[in-house]
């Protein structure tokens, strides 16, 4: 896993992140404001609270946070199979 190490808060519910691999940009999040547990970011100064997770995730308070895998994808626009490695093909005598 590429782990994020900064996370800051930009304006109109985007996020700029960097990875250990160098890879950094920004993140449009404003889709998901107002929906369940997102709708805490309506509240003045919730987003902008933004940090890092002790197990990498992207967190803010009341316990909402976002996967970094899966921001990680969003950014570079690489599929699961690009990124992550399993224990490979199953055969079929298994």
């Amino acid at each position: 896993m590429i782990r994020p190490v900064e996370v800051r808060p930009l304006e109109r519910y985007r996020i700029w992140l960097r990875y250990q691999d160098g890879t950094e940009g920004e993140v449009d999040l404003a889709h998901l404001v107002g929906k369940g547990v997102f709708s805490v970011w309506a509240q003045e100064g919730v987003f902008a609270r933004v940090k890092l997770g002790s197990h990498g995730q992207i967190e803010w308070p009341g316990e909402v946070d976002l996967c970094p895998d899966a921001l990680y994808l969003r950014l570079t626009g690489k599929r699961p199979e690009d990124v992550f490695t399993g224990p490979g093909p199953i055969s079929a005598d298994a």
